[in-house]
């Protein structure tokens, strides 16, 4: 069976869903409710992982609706993507960074998703002229790397992967291209399955350097299978980093923390960034975990660490930039800006008051 049916198999729908894990009648109504509005979906691998027994198992978290997605606090757009736009599809934030909306569609739709406003639903930010991108990347020659996410970038057909490549590698001032994608982690069959991507890949590779920047978040998201992936990526030349978003219930455990980076470095891939979870309207209340938790969290979780396991920065992808959340000092929190959209406050540092139940910048006291 092809890449592509074994994906069309993916669950998406609570009457599917019923046939794997144990729903209440009551728990089902609201749940329809929720993906109404936030579609489901989820491989027939990435469910085989669930410890269907546990109703608190992480990995069901991360990729179950939960009746929690029905609390509005927070808000849909927390890192200012509209105001960054500036073609369809194309945002540019970072003096040196273009970023492309290539799919709003995945693999499978996360529960705690950044862009849940449009992940799996019919919007107006996605890519739908690729030329307007290559055009404005053209006449913007400080622009050094491409970032093509989503949703997924890796969910696309081969075909159109290679076009983007294509056109973007012709690019001279362009010195990598990155892929955003959690397919090693949640379908790692597309990588398997599918030597026509893979040596697209490793062709390109020859002419710019080439990233997939992954999204392992649990030590048992890390199978065989998804090593194989990430294997035959690096087979292609590809390097792979690893971006992880702190989640309660999922790796708000220095333990599980520090598993978790540990065996990323074991498979090869490079921990690239930890992130604070974004205040995003139905993620927020239940898998946002206080500041405070967290920079102890992650502060033990570095005790357990080697030196190549300890590389990432502890994040929070503000409006106003990448914030390095430094640590705790005489009852303040300490920060710095490790990349800002306004350029000059890149490396300052910076404090605000220690809060022991805030989750994000917003909600702290200069």
């Amino acid at each position: 069976m092809s890449w592509e049916k074994k994906l069309n198999e993916s669950i998406c729908s609570i009457d599917e869903l019923k046939k794997y894990i144990k729903i209440s009648p009551i728990e089902e109504i609201k749940l329809k409710e929720v993906v109404r509005m936030h579609p489901m979906k989820m491989t027939k691998y990435y469910l085989s992982l669930i410890n269907k027994e546990d109703k608190d198992d992480p990995i069901r978290r991360l990729i179950v609706p939960s009746l929690d997605e029905l609390n509005l606090c927070g808000t849909y757009d927390t890192s200012g993507e509209r105001e960054n736009t500036k073609t369809v599809g194309l945002q540019h934030k970072y003096k040196q960074t273009a970023l492309i909306l290539s799919t709003s569609q995945c693999a499978a739709y996360c529960r705690f998703c950044f862009r849940k406003r449009m992940v799996g639903l019919p919007n107006h930010e996605i890519l739908t002229r690729f030329d307007n991108a290559v055009d404005y990347i053209k006449n913007h020659k400080e622009i050094n790397n491409v970032l093509i996410s989503g949703g997924d970038s890796l969910v696309l057909p081969t075909k159109t992967i290679e076009f983007f490549l294509e056109k973007i590698s012709q690019l001279k001032h362009i010195d990598f291209i990155r892929f955003g994608s959690r397919i090693p982690v949640v379908f790692p069959e597309r990588i398997l399955e599918d030597n026509s991507l893979t040596d697209l890949l490793k062709k390109y590779s020859q002419k710019k350097r080439l990233f997939v920047v992954t999204h392992f978040n649990h030590p048992r998201e890390i199978t065989e299978k998804s090593t194989l992936a990430i294997d035959k990526l690096i087979e292609s030349k590809i390097i792979v980093n690893n971006q992880t978003v702190l989640l309660k219930g999922v790796n708000d455990d220095s333990r599980i923390l520090s598993e978790l980076q540990s065996k990323l470095v074991k498979i090869g891939v490079n921990p690239y960034y930890i992130f604070q979870c974004r205040p995003v309207k139905r993620v927020k209340h239940h898998f946002q975990v206080p500041l405070y938790k967290c920079i102890k969290i992650v502060e033990d979780a570095k005790k357990e660490l080697n030196g190549h396991a300890k590389r990432f920065r502890y994040i929070m992808s503000h409006k106003s930039g990448k914030i390095e959340i430094l640590g705790i000092k005489d009852k303040e929190i300490y920060f710095k800006y490790h990349q800002a959209k306004n350029p000059e406050k890149i490396g300052k540092i910076f404090t605000r008051k220690l809060d022991k139940t805030s989750g994000w910048l917003d909600e702290l006291k200069k």
